[in-house]
């Protein structure tokens, strides 16, 4: 049996006629069918072939077919991007009067989803504050339909116990489970193989890796993307063709990358770990974390996302951020390239100060996305803006 990154990198769409060794673009809107009866046969579904490049295509075919490798599912859909494939994934199975539970620690628009546009439609939702199961037990209703969390939280980096919840999806075998599995990425973590339903991502972080392109993807039993699938058919969520070109060919690689953002992430933590301008840091494989057993447990490594408040609030984290001379400044994640976000007037802006604090987001909060640099520069970086915004 291959190991996970071998059948990443030999997974591939059929060769053409052509015998090409990297496999082309499939620049096309539409497929040609050899005759009427085979165009009938597959809208019938008595046949397989390509249709049309909403419904499926070989680059978006190969790029699933990579991250269900990775992830042990039996299938899988793609997106324009991450927050389709986290709409898709409610959206698909919902109906008024539905409820759902989540963890509070979620990304910022998906928060909005449950909050603004969910109860339009008549769904509710019940969030859970702490990673107690019992907890997570008490928030289901006769109604519930789905159970949704992300572990490690963005940006708290909140950890939940993916096999205790496993267990409690065994009693509640008719709801549905899935997990916001970004930040650790299926090299990190499998939630799949604890009983999770959907895995799903955001694969414009670390998937492409090197922030050019948007996508996502869900993957999970194959009875309930066979249900997404005629969800995003006729909604229209599709992945474009190039990007799941270029994102497929960066799965080759995304071993080796997270390999190297998780050395650099924790290398950082420990540096800053003690520093007299830092109020707190978290990274779940620094044994200072409250959940770094369970870390251990379910992750390969700690993953590339350091968080850390520097003292002096809001106007310090803006000095902070405007000081860095090597670290960019913007709201994306998962890059090359290492990356400060200030969640509290960015990705999570729209959030009340209560609720921000509620997920340990204060003014002073700072998400870093380590990147690939030697770990020496990133952390120069870092105590020198430290001390110019004293």
């Amino acid at each position: 049996m291959k190991k996970d990154q071998s059948k990443v990198i030999r997974e591939q769409a059929p060769r053409s006629a052509t015998r090409e060794h990297s496999v082309p673009l499939y620049l096309t809107s539409s497929f040609i069918f050899d005759s009427a009866e085979q165009g009938r046969a597959i809208f019938a579904d008595e046949e397989e072939g390509m249709v049309y490049s909403r419904y499926a295509n070989p680059n978006t075919s190969e790029f699933i077919n990579r991250v269900c490798k990775l992830e042990n599912a039996e299938a899988g859909l793609s997106f324009a991007s991450g927050m389709a494939a986290v709409f898709a994934s409610f959206a698909s199975f919902i109906k008024s009067g539905d409820h759902i539970v989540s963890s509070r620690a979620i990304f910022g628009s998906t928060h909005q989803l449950l909050t603004q546009l969910f109860p339009r439609w008549g769904v509710t939702h019940t969030y859970v504050d702490t990673p107690n199961i019992e907890d997570w037990e008490k928030a289901i209703q006769p109604t519930t339909r789905i159970i949704f969390l992300e572990s490690p939280s963005n940006p708290g980096l909140e950890l939940f116990d993916l096999a205790e919840l496993g267990k409690l999806k065994e009693k509640y075998p008719h709801i549905i489970f899935a997990i916001d599995n970004c930040f650790a990425t299926p090299y990190l973590q499998q939630p799949l193989q604890f009983g999770f339903d959907l895995s799903i991502h955001s694969a414009t972080k670390y998937m492409d890796g090197q922030g050019r392109v948007l996508g996502g993807v869900v993957v999970g039993k194959q009875e309930l993307i066979d249900e997404m699938l005629f969800f995003i058919r006729h909604t229209g969520p599709a992945m474009s063709p190039f990007n799941a070109w270029t994102i497929s060919k960066s799965l080759e690689t995304l071993g080796l990358r997270m390999d190297r953002h998780c050395s650099n992430a924790l290398a950082l933590a420990e540096a800053l770990e003690n520093n007299q301008e830092i109020e707190d840091v978290k990274y779940p494989f620094l044994p200072s974390h409250p959940q770094y057993e369970l870390a251990k447990r379910q992750m390969k490594a700690g993953g590339g996302i350091v968080t850390f408040e520097v003292k002096g609030g809001r106007e310090r984290a803006f000095k902070f951020i405007d000081a860095l001379e090597m670290i960019l400044y913007t709201s994306n994640l998962g890059d090359s390239r290492t990356i400060a976000t200030h969640p509290g007037s960015t990705t999570h802006s729209k959030l009340t100060e209560e609720e921000r604090i509620n997920l340990g987001i204060k003014p002073g909060s700072i998400r870093l996305s380590v990147g690939l640099e030697d770990k020496e520069d990133i952390i120069e970086d870092i105590l020198q803006a430290l001390e110019k915004s004293k």
